[in-house]
């Protein structure tokens, strides 16, 4: 028997919707997989140093420049979106320009949400923010509440429950983003190694693309997996994410969905955010 690609991606609703079909050997002629669960925070170090014994792995698209020489970018089971985007949450209600000097706690670096805030705070800050402190993303709104940090940048299902910690919303990365590119906001990617071959890689983006439509045919069918992996979320904000989350850019990124790719990372090079991307990196077999 061919031994089963290792595969890694986040316990959020949206990656185990997505790969729910797959995983559990429902996708006809897929390659088997070896499943293992870790936040993006893991993945996009272990895909940056090289150090993953992984075949295939879900990433921030902010990663990308870093690893594509290694990685090829399958045009399918991401996660890009609109009205989908980061916040920034305050304790009171106030003015972007408030942030300047401020303390501002991150999910990560290495993350699609901090270069949409960094793109978005050299607009609306212009005297620059003050220290950014990384923790992880499930810490950032307890630390916002408590006074640990001015500001916090969230993710994820925190778009549903932010005022549960009494905060506030200053600001919507997402929505800036859409208003001054047109684009839907890239936040997820699925890479593959590049030594895999030609044919397995588009065998992969076909599994992934036909493992998706399946959630969609039959979603009730997914919940279990969903909701065992949600880290005790409500199933209403599991619902939520994923309605959120999986899209038709999951099923086939397109012309806009790649134009959003580029888009980001051309503008983050500029800022000198990340290394410069070569005209066919995103290029897939």
């Amino acid at each position: 028997m061919t031994p089963a690609l290792k595969i890694a991606y986040s316990p959020c609703p949206n990656d185990t919707f997505v790969f729910d079909a797959w995983a559990h050997g429902r996708v006809p002629g897929a390659p088997r997989l070896d499943v293992t669960f870790a936040d993006i925070d893991l993945t996009n170090g272990w895909a940056e140093r090289g150090t993953s014994v992984h075949d295939v792995l879900k990433v921030s698209y902010a990663v990308l420049p870093w690893v594509l020489d290694e990685y090829a970018l399958l045009p399918c089971g991401g996660a890009l979106g609109r009205g989908c985007g980061p916040l920034v949450l305050t304790r009171e209600p106030g003015a972007p320009a408030e942030l300047a000097g401020r303390t501002v706690a991150v999910p990560s670096e290495r993350s699609t949400a901090y270069l949409l805030f960094r793109l978005w705070a050299a607009d609306v800050v212009p005297e620059g923010v003050g220290e950014i402190v990384v923790m992880p993303f499930h810490e950032i709104m307890p630390a916002v509440r408590d006074g640990k940090v001015d500001a916090g940048l969230v993710i994820h299902e925190a778009r549903f429950t932010y005022q549960n910690y009494g905060l506030h919303a200053l600001a919507d990365m997402g929505a800036h983003w859409e208003d001054t590119t047109g684009l839907p906001i890239p936040l997820g990617a699925i890479i593959a190694r590049r030594s895999l071959g030609e044919d397995m890689l588009r065998r992969l983006a076909d599994a992934a693309r036909a493992s998706v439509r399946m959630g969609w045919d039959d979603p009730a069918v997914s919940r279990p997996y969903v909701l065992e992996h949600a880290q005790e979320m409500d199933p209403k904000v599991a619902d939520q994410h994923i309605g959120l989350y999986v899209n038709e850019f999951t099923a086939d990124l397109g012309e806009h969905g790649y134009a959003a790719v580029r888009g980001l990372l051309t503008r983050a090079a500029a800022e000198g955010l990340v290394p410069a991307l070569g005209p066919d990196a995103l290029a897939f077999p």
